[in-house]
């Protein structure tokens, strides 16, 4: 399930206060994200990949309400016995749920009735935590970093939900933003020989960060910064879209089925000029800030392009040990959020970046017992693994052994790409 510390007897209390006042900050901090929406803009579903504002709010304190406040308050009663069937997202082990895709039908109950059930359970978890056993704490512990996932998820749902609006609008009124130039594209060489990656001692992990273990690296370099719009802009108008050479053959089949011609989200303007839809309207694209809102198929295709090729995660791993994970563009606060220029040079933050590597099991792994070990290890399976963080990952919550996952068409999230190359 997790790594993370263990309390000892003499230390529960601090850990207590401490999830305590995280749990508040963390819980708080959803219910600012979903302030600006009409109950309207919170119930509906824009594709099958993403979920409703409300169905967030409620499955996150149905993590609570299940796996901390059932399993392990004695004499908790559920809220609403009904919520397990329509919050449970995957858990078979939790039994029958609401079909994901119809997630956006549920009219009922309200946007108003879910924050209510929202403060029921953040009452009884505040009121458990100092009663709770370590296998407990642990649980809270999975459930705060589950729920800051959540909100990145739906703030990129909400993106895609507002993108279906002709009329543009926007969740949050803009923000200025620094006007840069693009800093120069370097190559870093990075550590080679045996190199040991993934989560050790202590502190949280997911259980799909780990267990350490040595990896053979050959030279290589990463490029210095992520790839930008102005570079994407390039490959544009040089065909790459067009150009069947650069594309893997699923991909290829996916830009012709989809007619896909640009990343997510841009459009043209009646002067040829490129606008890109955010959680603040739509603006100018800035040549300078990193791509983003596109495929592994897409990243793939523009390596292929300029000469270079996507990093593998253990590549990326060994640079980023290096590097202040909580640095960089990433969610402070309720508001719009995008890539922005003047940060493009931090490792982590801006853009998830996509690596060559499948999502598949590190040796020795092994998902933890019971419905929780349902979290990551079933995922396993036709994914490839992004690393660093974006813009809108609360800041804190990432790792250098992070390893995000989508499939290789998917791209509502925000995924940019870091180019590599072989040095031998």
């Amino acid at each position: 399930m997790i790594s993370s510390a263990t309390s000892s007897p003499g230390r529960a209390v601090s850990r207590e206060a401490d999830l305590a006042h995280r749990f508040a900050q963390i819980r708080t901090l959803t219910l600012d994200l979903v302030a600006p929406l009409s109950d309207a803009d919170a119930t509906v579903q824009s594709m099958d990949d993403a979920s409703p504002a409300k169905w967030h709010l409620a499955h996150t304190s149905w993590f609570f309400e299940t796996f901390v406040l059932r399993d392990h308050v004695p004499g908790y009663e559920a809220f609403d016995p009904n919520y397990a069937f329509l919050f449970n997202s995957y858990y078979e082990a939790e039994g029958a749920r609401h079909a994901r895709p119809r997630r956006g039908m549920l009219t009922r109950p309200s946007l108003d009735e879910i924050r209510a059930y929202r403060a029921h359970v953040d009452a009884a978890v505040q009121a458990a935590l100092p009663t709770l056993g370590n296998e407990a704490l642990d649980l809270v512990e999975l459930g705060l970093n589950h729920e800051q996932q959540h909100q990145e998820l739906l703030l990129t749902d909400l993106l895609h939900l507002f993108a279906q609006n002709p009329l543009h609008p926007a969740v949050w009124p803009a923000v200025p933003m620094a006007s840069v130039e693009t800093a120069p594209l370097e190559w870093i060489e990075g550590p080679t020989g045996q190199v040991e990656i993934g989560h050790a001692g202590e502190g949280f992990a997911f259980d799909c960060e780990g267990p350490r273990h040595a990896v053979l690296l050959t030279p290589y370099a990463l490029a210095s910064r992520p790839v930008t719009n102005g570079e994407w802009a390039a490959f544009i108008a040089d065909g790459g879209y067009g150009d069947p050479r650069h594309w893997l053959s699923d991909g290829w089949a996916w830009v012709k089925a989809e007619g896909i011609s640009a990343p997510l989200y841009w459009q043209q303007d009646e002067d040829g000029g490129w606008m890109q839809f955010g959680l603040d309207g739509l603006r100018s694209v800035d040549p300078a800030a990193p791509v983003t809102h596109v495929s592994l198929y897409e990243a793939d295709a523009y390596a292929s392009w300029a000469g270079a090729r996507l990093p593998t995660e253990q590549e990326w791993e060994a640079v980023a040990m290096a590097h202040d994970p909580a640095s960089g563009n990433q969610l402070d606060r309720a508001g719009p959020v995008r890539p922005r220029a003047d940060a493009a040079a931090a490792m982590f933050g801006n853009v998830w970046q996509w690596t060559g590597s499948a999502y598949r099991p590190y040796p020795g792994f092994r998902a933890a017992e019971g419905a929780v070990g349902e979290y990551n290890g079933k995922f396993m399976s036709g994914q490839f693994v992004l690393r660093g963080s974006s813009c809108a990952t609360p800041r804190g919550s990432v790792r250098p052994s992070y390893r995000n996952f989508f499939y290789p068409h998917q791209r509502w999230q925000f995924t940019g790409l870091r180019l590599a190359k072989d040095l031998s």
